[in-house]
Order: C-alpha cells, then structure tokens, then sequence
C-alpha cells in the first residue's frame, strides 16, 4: 500500500496526494484505507519512512573514517535518497528520527565527538546539515517545474559547496 502511495506521489506531486486517489488506485473504498492508516498523516508518515529507506541502509562511520569525508558522503546519500521521489524534500520535511533512526543519529553524533568534536556543535552541525539538504532538495525539485529558460543551476555544485562551509564551520569548533 505505501509503494503504491509512493508511486502516486511520483506521478501527482505531494499535493494531489489523497486518500481518495489512492483509494482508486488500490481499487477500495477509501474508508478501507483507515484500517491501515488512521489519518493521512499516518499515512505520510509511512510513505516518508519508506522513501527513507536507501538512506536508512547508508553505513553508520567507524572510528577509522575520516569525519569530513564521512560528514560529505552521508548527507550526499540523504540528499540522493530525497531525490527519489517527486517532492521527496517535501515529504520528509518536519519529520524526525525515530526507533532505529533516532538510534542511528546518535551514533553518528557519537562518532563526531569521539572525532574530537564538541557534542553540542556535532548536534547543531546535523541538523544544519539536514535542514541544508532537504532546503537544497527543495529547491532542486522546484526548479525542475519552472520554465526551462531561467539560468540553470549546478545543484550538485552548490550542494557540496555549502555542505563544504557546514563541515568547516564545524571544524573550526574542534
């Protein structure tokens, strides 16, 4: 079912995302879909854990990665990952980890600090970092609906270039 709503959401957009057009494209009434999901936001909570997912299985850092290089890749493959899906960014915009995520996001803060960072500057780093990639993402993904002759924009540039201040910026602090 979210598989579906995640192929629903690459054809439609995020915002003609509706229980009804998915109830059609399941072929249900859509009261049968509050069986699974008790609201649409349960819903878009599924999707955006399920489009997550690549990311999910990107490799948690070990003492002998170097932070920066890690720090780059991992926020490269969140930013991959979002791109996915149509509106990808705006899907996962305002959710936070939970369960194994929330797991996993502390032990890359772990990993920074064990680096030499302060903990408080690893945490403000990250979430810089994700605000950054999803606000990127976002940006990415509304240029593609815009007017083909505006100046076009290296997104893969500019996104390494400003996740390259961030990781400076949280050098400076070590």
């Amino acid at each position: 079912m979210v598989s579906e709503a995640l192929d629903l959401l690459d054809e439609v957009g995020l915002d003609q995302v509706t229980t009804r057009a998915l109830a059609q494209r399941l072929g249900i009434k859509q009261p049968s879909l509050y069986w699974h999901f008790t609201s649409k936001d349960e819903l878009l909570t599924a999707m955006a854990a399920a489009a997550m997912a690549p990311h999910a299985q990107f490799p948690l850092p070990v003492p002998s990665d170097d932070w920066r290089a890690w720090f780059m890749d991992n926020y490269s493959s969140f930013r991959q990952t979002l791109l996915l899906h149509r509106d990808g960014a705006k899907l996962h915009a305002g959710s936070r980890p939970a369960g194994e995520g929330l797991e996993r996001t502390a032990a890359k803060v772990d990993f920074l600090v064990a680096a030499g960072l302060p903990r408080v500057s690893a945490e403000a780093a990250m979430l810089a970092a994700s605000r950054f990639t999803v606000g990127s993402v976002l940006e990415q993904q509304a240029d593609a609906e815009r007017a083909p002759n505006e100046m076009p924009i290296d997104h893969d540039q500019a996104f390494r270039a400003g996740l390259g201040l961030i990781i400076e910026g949280l050098a400076q602090q070590g």
